[in-house]
């Protein structure tokens, strides 16, 4: 895993094959009579066949044997607290902070370790998302997992994900995420205590954010994604597991093989990372401070123009030089629900009780903002050109839907600070008659 290949670019057509079975691409054509090595031929479809062309997802896979074959899925409870059940907690508008989750003692894989805080909508009618913190510490052993529900957007803060998948391995370490998308099977390897964030959108893919008068470059540049290269297992392995994430809930089917046997693999569909670091961050250099959209890595779009069913954005280390100027996130009241991670550091808002593999949500219309200390701070303090958030990363999965917190999320986890709404109650009264107070 230490010595992986990648392909670049974002939303590209890729192609890759094992180099150790050469021409294992079929030449002009998708689905020969007799693929090459005696492979099988299977599309891997993320789109509907009649999408726009530049909409149109998918992907060729030529694989040992097809995914089809496969003893019948079973229910599974592996995962006790995942779900997608928005009513099992009573309805709570108030800002919610969440302490580091607990990272298990007792051996817990990727899947088992999921535990869903907060969500809306249905992935049954495929509308909506869903928020899971992953809390494992030891290897998936003969098992691979995938949805059928949406795209899974990874944020690992503690512990490096080795992640094999059909069109091969990646790795990914904190202020890295990793994207898999509908469908696709993987398998999740750990070295110890395991931890991050999961954003799952049942609406359509992430995409790269349209730039507008920023112009052709800036944010995330496409060259910086990376997509992992053909590298196949042919293995027999009696009861391998496939689990599936179906309507919200796990199913289980039986196989005595592995799923990663793509030689070679063609498309547009495929699993990617990339590294935040990497991210060029545009700010004001005047006055003011600018909405947070500016800071967008990846969006899913509703079918309303400029409304996002989620945007991924992050707050990276960055100079703030404005003049004049409350330089912090302002005070604010929003049409959207905000839930904040922070990977690493400390987040310049909220420098005490936001930690990392911590959260945070602001509902839809909940009041937010800087707490006493960071209102003091930044509205006296000498406004020189400073660098900000070094050494630091947080990031915010905001979304135009209304997300419930879930009964783990609420009580069971025991991790939400009820005394969170006290680090906004000794904000003073500065009202003065003195116009120059």
């Amino acid at each position: 895993m230490t010595e992986l290949k990648y392909l670049t670019g974002f939303d590209s057509e890729f192609l890759s094959e094992d180099p150790r079975r050469p021409g294992a691409l079929p030449v002009g054509q998708n689905s020969p009579q007799r693929c090459p090595y005696g492979l099988y031929a299977e599309q891997l479809s993320g789109s509907a066949f009649t999408a726009p062309r530049n909409d149109n997802k998918r992907s060729w896979l030529y694989r040992i044997r097809p995914s089809v074959v496969h003893k019948p899925f079973k229910r599974s409870n592996i995962a006790k607290y995942l779900t997608h059940n928005w009513n099992e907690a009573e309805p709570d508008p108030n800002q919610s902070r969440w302490s580091p989750f607990d990272i298990p003692n007792e051996k817990v894989d990727f899947v088992a370790g999921l535990h869903t805080v907060c969500g809306a909508g249905d992935p049954r009618a495929r509308n909506g998302i869903a928020i899971h913190i992953y809390l494992c510490n030891t290897t998936m052993d003969k098992s691979a997992f995938y949805s059928s529900d949406g795209d899974i957007l990874i944020v690992p803060q503690q512990g490096v994900l080795k992640i094999t998948t059909e069109f091969g391995k990646m790795e990914v370490a904190p202020n890295e995420i990793a994207v898999i998308q509908l469908g696709m099977r993987f398998a999740v390897a750990v070295d110890g205590p395991t931890r991050g964030y999961i954003l799952e959108v049942f609406d359509g893919h992430f995409k790269l954010p349209d730039l507008g008068p920023i112009g052709a470059n800036g944010l995330a540049n496409p060259r910086d994604f990376l997509t992992p290269v053909a590298c196949y297992h042919d293995e027999e392995i009696p009861g391998f597991k496939i689990i599936s994430k179906f309507h919200g809930v796990l199913f289980e089917a039986e196989q005595n093989h592995s799923p990663f046997d793509v030689v070679a693999w063609h498309g547009n569909y495929v699993p990617y990372k990339y590294d935040l670091s990497k991210f060029m961050v545009i700010n004001s250099v005047s006055f003011d401070h600018c909405d947070p959209s500016i800071f967008t890595v990846l969006t899913c779009q509703s079918t309303k123009p400029g409304v996002a069913i989620a945007d991924f954005v992050i707050f990276p280390p960055r100079w703030s030089v404005q003049e004049n100027t409350f330089r912090p996130p302002y005070y604010h009241r929003n049409c959207m629900s905000e839930f904040m991670g922070l990977i690493l550091g400390s987040y310049e808002a909220k420098e005490g009780g936001f930690l990392p593999g911590g959260a945070s949500l602001h509902s839809m219309m909940t009041p937010h903002g800087p707490d006493t200390k960071c209102f003091t701070t930044a509205s006296t303090g000498e406004l020189t050109p400073q660098k900000i958030a070094v050494g630091t990363q947080a990031f915010m999965f905001e979304s135009s839907l209304s997300m419930a917190i879930t009964k783990w999320g609420a009580e069971t986890c025991q991790k939400l600070d009820a005394q969170y709404h006290q680090c906004w109650q000794q904000l003073p009264k500065l009202f003065s008659n003195n116009l120059n107070v």
